[in-house]
C-alpha cells in the first residue's frame, strides 16, 4: 500500500507542479494551508466549520506535556491507559516509561493510552488535564475548540476546527522537541519498567517517507471525523502547515496534503524582512544604574508574499517606548517591530532588552526621569506631524 502510495503521490506532484498555480480541488470538508512562521492564510475551506479532530488532539497533549513534565518523569501506565480503547502498544501491569519516551510513541503510533498517562501524570486525572488543554487552546487564540480527553476518542463535546488546530500545530512546531518528535519516521520506545521492554515505533504519518521537506505532525481517525492530518513541511526558507479534516479516508488525507502543500510552495515567495542580529534599537531608563538600554528583536523575520505581491510594500515600523523604568531584566519584552504590507500590519516581532538594567542611581538615568514629560510631549507632538 505504501509503495502504491508513493508512486500516487509522486505522479499527483507532477501534475500540481504542471497546474500553474490554480487553486487546489480537495475532498476534505474543511481545509486551512497557513505559513508557519507568522500563520498567514494561504488556502482555506471551510475552516471555521466545528468538527471532531480525531487524534490530532494529541498535538496539544504533547505540547502541555512537553512544557509541564521533566523528560526523565517516570510515568507509570495505570489500568486507565492500558485499556483504552485503540492501543498500539502492549501495556501491561506494572509498566513504566519516561516520559519523552511516552510522548515520542504517542504521537508516532497515536496510542490512545499513552495520552491517557500523560494527562494523569501532569494533572491528576483526564477532566482536569482537560481543563488545561482549553486553557492553553485559548491561550493560543483558539476560539472554536472544546476538549474533553487528551487522545480525541469520539465525544459530542470535543470539536476543533481547522483553524484552531493551524493555530496548535504552528505553536508547537515552535517548540524544538515538539518538532523532533513529529519529524521521526522509526524509533525504539523503551520502557524503564520492565528494563527489557521494547516496542519499535513507526509513525502513522506515511508522508515523512516520500514528501520532499515533510517534518511533521499528526494524523488522525474515527469514523465520524473522517481522514484528518495536521501536515508541515519546509523547502528553502517556506514551512507551511496544512490541516485536512473529514477527508473520506486515511489515505485521501494524505492526497489533501499534498495537494495544498503543493499549492502553498508553488505561490508563496518568502521575504526577509528582519536579521535580529543586525537590529539593534536604544530606549532611555529613568531610575537604573544606566540611562538607556538596548533592544532588538526576538527573532528573525520572514513574511510570505504571494504571486503579485512586492516587497516594496513591506515597511518595518517600531513600537517601543522612549522611557522605561528600572530594573529592566535581559530578555524582557520591551516592544515590538510591526511589519506593515501596504500600511496594515501583518506581523510583529517581540523586541527584548539585550541586557540587565538594576534599579538604582546615575545622574544621567535621574535626568532622564526629569525629562520625562518632555520627551513624552515631543514624542506626542512628532507623532501628530508624521501621523
Amino acid at each position: 500500500m505504501r509503495i502504491f502510495l508513493i508512486v500516487m503521490m509522486l505522479l499527483l506532484n507532477v501534475a500540481t507542479a504542471a497546474a500553474n498555480s490554480v487553486e487546489p480541488i480537495i475532498q476534505a470538508d474543511s481545509a486551512i494551508l497557513i505559513e508557519s512562521g507568522t500563520g498567514r492564510v494561504i488556502y482555506e475551506k471551510n475552516a471555521d466549520e466545528i468538527r471532531p479532530p480525531a487524534s490530532m488532539t494529541k498535538m496539544m497533549t504533547c505540547i502541555l506535556g512537553l512544557e509541564q513534565l521533566p523528560k526523565k518523569t517516570l510515568i507509570p501506565i495505570s489500568n486507565a491507559a492500558i485499556y483504552a480503547e485503540d492501543n498500539s502498544f502492549k501495556w501491561s501491569p506494572g509498566d513504566v516509561i519516561q516520559a519523552d519516551e511516552l510522548l515520542l510513541g504517542m504521537m508516532m503510533v497515536s496510542d490512545n493510552g499513552a495520552a491517557i498517562a500523560v494527562a494523569q501524570t501532569v494533572a491528576g486525572n483526564v477532566p482536569q488535564f482537560a481543563v488545561m488543554m482549553n486553557e492553553k487552546a485559548a491561550e493560543l487564540g483558539c476560539i472554536n475548540t472544546n476538549f474533553v480527553n487528551p487522545n480525541g476518542l469520539p465525544n459530542n463535546n470535543h470539536y476543533s476546527t481547522a483553524r484552531d488546530m493551524a493555530k496548535i500545530a504552528m505553536y508547537g512546531m515552535k517548540m524544538p522537541a515538539f518538532r523532533e518528535i513529529v519529524s521521526t519516521i522509526e524509533y525504539p520506545i523503551t520502557w524503564s519498567a520492565p528494563s527489557n521492554k521494547v516496542d519499535v515505533a513507526i509513525t502513522t504519518n506515511e508522508m515523512l517517507e516520500y514528501y520532499a521537506g515533510m517534518n511533521g505532525i499528526k494524523t488522525g481517525w474515527t469514523n465520524a471525523a473522517g481522514g484528518c492530518f495536521a501536515g508541515s513541511a519546509k523547502r528553502g526558507d517556506t514551512e507551511l502547515i496544512a490541516i485536512v479534516m473529514h477527508s473520506p479516508d486515511t489515505q485521501t488525507r494524505f492526497v489533501d496534503t499534498a495537494k495544498l502543500l503543493d499549492y502553498g510552495f508553488e505561490i508563496v515567495k518568502m521575504a526577509k524582512v528582519l536579521n535580529k542580529d543586525r537590529i539593534s534599537k536604544t530606549v532611555f531608563v529613568k531610575d537604573g544604574t544606566q540611562a538607556t538600554v538596548h533592544v532588538r528583536p526576538l527573532e528573525d523575520l520572514n513574511f510570505p508574499l504571494f504571486e503579485g505581491e512586492d516587497t516594496k510594500n513591506l515597511k518595518i515600523v517600531y513600537d517601543l517606548p522612549k522611557v522605561v523604568e528600572a530594573p529592566i531584566i535581559k530578555g524582557k519584552t520591551i516592544g515590538y517591530a510591526r511589519l506593515k504590507y501596504n500600511g496594515e500590519i501583518v506581523a510583529s516581532v517581540p523586541m527584548i532588552a539585550e541586557e540587565t538594567v538594576e534599579r538604582g542611581f546615575s545622574i544621567l538615568s535621574k535626568l532622564v526621569g526629569f525629562a520625562t514629560p518632555i520627551i513624552t510631549v515631543a514624542q506626542n507632538m512628532l507623532g501628530a506631524i508624521f501621523a
